[in-house]
């Protein structure tokens, strides 16, 4: 009876602890929901309330990005075969170099063998026009493959 009570209480102490992270997508866009509606509210006090008021709405977003960092993480960690991808090879006579958002690239890297088909997959946002999503190492560029500008950066998305 003991070692059943025993071990009756070990896995209610360890399961939480392995089923904390196991968010779906739908944990993270609602934790997006209420990070978009935090910034709305922070532009309404600065607009309309006192130096208090704007304060207390700045941490408010702080704390709804950090909620949303986390579900983010807990995600990716709940769904890690995902990013998971092969090998990435640079193209030919050119290797990979950490960049900045703003830089123009190589058209080399932004070529169609580099683009990620389907980027609902990786649950990236959408892109429009002239923008695609390009594996780069390990990272994914938002890149207007127009002008060859790197629009965003999600550094380390791959492992």
């Amino acid at each position: 009876m003991r070692k059943l009570f025993i071990s009756a209480l070990m896995a209610a102490t360890i399961l939480p602890a392995t089923g904390a992270y196991a968010q779906s997508h739908g944990e993270v866009q609602r934790s997006q929901q209420e990070l978009r509606h935090q910034q709305q509210q922070l532009r309404d006090a600065q607009r309309h309330g006192d130096r208090r008021d704007v304060q207390r709405e700045r941490q408010d977003v702080r704390e709804a990005r950090q909620e949303l960092r986390e579900d983010w993480r807990d995600y990716r960690r709940s769904n890690g075969n995902v990013f998971r991808q092969g090998r990435y090879v640079a193209p030919r006579g050119q290797h990979y170099r950490p960049i900045r958002q703003g830089v123009v690239i190589n058209r080399a890297f932004y070529g169609q063998r580099y683009w990620i088909a389907d980027p609902y997959r990786y649950r990236l946002p959408r892109v429009s026009g002239n923008e695609r999503w390009v594996r780069y190492g390990n990272d994914v560029l938002l890149v207007n493959i127009r002008s060859g500008r790197v629009l965003r950066i999600y550094n380390g998305f791959f492992w």
